[in-house]
């Protein structure tokens, strides 16, 4: 009897590793596609363009804003903080600011409300001619939304990494990406290749960086 129930685990552990296996290969494979489909000469001629524009901000005195929500939240807090920081080689520090101070977002988000937390923001420190990179994976975001319409408003350039269909904020932006993956987590991290690659396409322009 205890033989047989040693057996019937092994073959349930062998089950669920197989299907565990079966998922890690389902899930690259998703990863795989998002990235193949997003693999566009207009994709790629668009970050070329957002590179050169954040460049010629940075060389013209200005500065990068930067919010997401989530993951995407995340997301900008690590490309503004290979900015301010280091990416692949030492070079000077340049402008960039990700709305995620938990103070800001707490204090906005209980006097004013959550849909205010990235516009107040760029009321703050956005001025003509700064770029505000704004990222919704599902493009409906409406704190995402408000923040671009204020910095339209002011004048800021603005550059939209969306999802899915783009949402409402399809063809909002002055430079625009959108992925079409199936969720918001492929969509991601297709969003943050993007924002890695348009690092080194500003150090390459800048510093002459390879």
């Amino acid at each position: 009897m205890q033989q047989k129930s040693l057996q019937t685990k092994n073959i349930d552990e062998r089950s669920v590793e197989k299907m565990y296996k079966n998922l890690i290969q389902k899930e690259w494979d998703a990863t795989i596609k998002a990235f193949s489909e997003f693999s566009k000469p207009e994709n790629i001629e668009i970050i070329a363009q957002i590179s050169r524009v954040i460049a010629d901000t940075f060389t013209s005195g200005k500065k990068v804003m930067i919010a997401g929500n989530g993951g995407s939240a995340c997301d900008a807090i690590h490309f503004a903080e290979e900015f301010t920081g280091r990416f692949r080689k030492d070079r000077k520090a340049l402008p960039v600011i990700s709305f995620a101070d938990p103070a800001h977002i707490t204090c906005v988000g209980n006097d004013y409300g959550f849909d205010d937390i990235f516009s107040r923001g760029i009321e703050a420190f956005g001025v003509a001619d700064d770029v505000f990179v704004a990222i919704s994976t599902s493009g409906n975001s409406p704190n995402i939304i408000k923040a671009v319409q204020v910095a339209k408003e002011r004048g800021v350039i603005v550059v939209t990494l969306l999802g899915k269909s783009g949402g409402a904020l399809k063809g909002v932006g002055d430079y625009e990406l959108i992925v079409k993956g199936e969720t918001s987590d492929k969509i991601q991290e297709v969003h943050m290749a993007v924002l890695h690659i348009i690092i080194a396409g500003v150090e390459a322009i800048i510093f002459g960086m390879k």
